[in-house]
């Protein structure tokens, strides 16, 4: 990997904490989604402490401190993973609101909802097992976050609208930071990323692998609450009552 140029000290830094800049905006529009952003902000807050599985067989970012180089942990991890968690969750029910109900405690007998626990750690058990393969970590964490999805989506086939167009928003998010982070800071993407150990080909000149993640992030993140909490969303529903609301005035 290249030698890094100073001013790239605190990219990392500011690149993760403009996530927050979204995050806050919706935090304050939607008042309905406030405990859940935050408490799925919470809990993928703590997977930045995986960041030394990623240092530096991915990429080697500077940071404060010179952390991620001396320990492979570092503060900014932990600031991105705080906010993308958010964004990931709350993304799409910004934009496509809905009703939402809690499930019967007798659906979580049934035949699919059976597989509840399983599917919830679907993710975690793929990428334990493909991580001791001999190729770059980022490849089991994509497979973790689809395989996580796909079990998600079988598991309750109610959530699979949330997942894939959940998916899709935030990939679109996603990849508007990476081309601002390419565009702003010209260089940084080919000095930090390992990118002779990853796929060749760089759509926009990004990486293929980060695309990837975004995608998987999207899908699996933007139903895993509702599939933890045993809850379902109705947007049907909530035009049904719109409508008879409006009818009625």
């Amino acid at each position: 990997m290249p030698t890094v140029d100073p001013s790239f000290r605190y990219v990392w830094l500011i690149w993760a904490s403009v996530f927050l800049l979204p995050w806050t905006a919706l935090f304050l529009a939607r008042p309905t989604l406030r405990r859940r952003m935050f408490r799925v902000s919470t809990l993928t807050a703590l997977f930045g402490l995986t960041q030394p599985l990623f240092v530096p067989a991915y990429w080697n970012p500077p940071s404060l401190f010179d952390l991620a180089h001396r320990t492979g942990f570092d503060i900014e991890s932990l600031i991105f993973c705080f906010a993308i968690g958010g964004l990931g969750a709350a993304g799409y029910r910004a934009l496509v609101p809905a009703s939402e109900h809690t499930l019967t405690p007798q659906s979580h007998n049934s035949h699919l909802h059976r597989w509840h626990r399983a599917a919830l750690g679907i993710p975690f058990f793929v990428f334990g097992v493909l991580v001791m393969l001999p190729w770059n970590p980022i490849y089991p964490g994509i497979a973790a976050l689809f395989a996580g999805a796909l079990a998600s989506g079988l598991c309750r086939p109610d959530l699979w609208r949330n997942t894939l167009v959940g998916g899709l928003v935030f990939l679109a998010i996603y990849a508007v930071f990476l081309v601002g982070l390419k565009l702003v800071w010209p260089g940084y993407i080919k000095a930090v990323w390992n990118l002779g150990d990853l796929i060749g080909w760089r759509p926009a000149g990004l990486p293929l692998e980060e695309l990837l993640f975004g995608l998987g992030f999207g899908m699996y993140w933007s139903s895993v609450y509702e599939h933890v909490t045993w809850r379902q969303r109705d947007v049907l529903r909530l035009r049904v009552i719109a409508a008879n609301e409006k009818y009625a005035k």
